[in-house]
């Protein structure tokens, strides 16, 4: 049997790319190793040193990071949850036939292109308790009788951003799922007919299921880019007020600002552990689906 004759050209093609890759992606990694083990303070260069794992003791010692893991996690199960549940709703709508169609999927996308710094600056002049617009619309139909300062307060600051990302999301969700419903068979839906089915029962005996790939994968992309999200709450409230929307991303980059570099850097290898194990099953699905 003639032995195989080995090809270096497609490793000398592709790697332009891994050197990029190794370079923006593995060495910060490797730096943020190293730098979590160390008391790497800019603030005073002269002290920088190595601390071993004094900054995970004091990460789990801290009140405001266990603030922001919670906060996390309401950020990205609502967030997230609505998100699919609203986008799913706007999927089945543009998949139904109606005049002006192609201009209303066009322009439900305008939340999704938008930058999220852009995002953020625009809910909060509408949150604005002096001229913001839903406070004057909420004054105008009576539901108020003063304007409420939705972002300066505690009890209304979270849920407030919470809607700005599920606003932003909605589209993600709304042209996946869009995709998947229009890679469904009509001969399924008209067997179903057929039947006697009802719109319910299509529903959850033939869309749902036709669609759980999608759902899932869309679902996994949504959690690691939500949980890494920070522009939306920094342009709005940059992380208060009292930490209030402060979560585990934010918290990060506001120690990063004040030159914490060793913290900080903790903190984001706890959250890319963590995250990893939201990735883990999307790569494997993925890796299945390959071979």
């Amino acid at each position: 049997m003639k032995k195989k004759k080995f090809n270096i050209w497609p490793y000398i093609l592709i790697s332009p790319a891994l050197l990029i890759v190794a370079f923006v992606v593995f060495y910060p990694i490797i730096e943020a190793i190293f730098m979590s083990f160390q008391n790497y303070d800019l603030r005073r260069p002269d002290k920088i040193s190595f601390i071993g794992l004094k900054n995970y003791i004091e990460m789990f010692q801290d009140e405001i990071f266990w603030t922001a893991v919670k906060n996390t996690l309401i950020w990205v199960i609502l967030g997230v949850g609505l998100q699919f549940i609203f986008g799913f709703i706007l999927a089945l709508l543009l998949n139904q036939q109606f005049k002006g169609r192609g201009i209303v999927r066009a322009v439900s996308l305008i939340p999704w292109a938008t930058p999220g710094v852009l995002i953020g600056l625009m809910w909060k002049w509408i949150y604005d308790g002096n001229y913001g617009v839903l406070n004057d619309l909420l004054m105008k139909l009576n539901i108020i009788d003063q304007p409420i300062m939705f972002l300066s307060q505690t009890s209304t600051a979270f849920s407030s951003v919470i809607v700005t990302i599920i606003w932003q999301g909605i589209p993600f969700f709304a042209i996946m799922i869009l995709a998947g419903l229009q890679s469904i068979s009509h001969e399924m839906y008209e067997a179903a007919d057929i039947d006697g089915a009802t719109k319910l029962q299509k529903l959850f005996r033939i869309t749902i299921p036709s669609l759980k790939n999608v759902i899932f994968i869309t679902i996994i992309l949504r959690i690691i880019w939500v949980s890494n999200s920070v522009d939306i709450i920094y342009s709005m409230t940059g992380g208060g007020p009292s930490y209030s929307t402060q979560t585990l991303s934010v918290y990060i980059f506001n120690k990063a600002t004040v030159l914490d570099l060793g913290y900080s850097s903790g903190m984001a290898l706890l959250l890319m552990f963590m995250l990893a194990t939201v990735a883990i099953p999307y790569i494997r699905k993925s890796f299945k689906e390959g071979a």
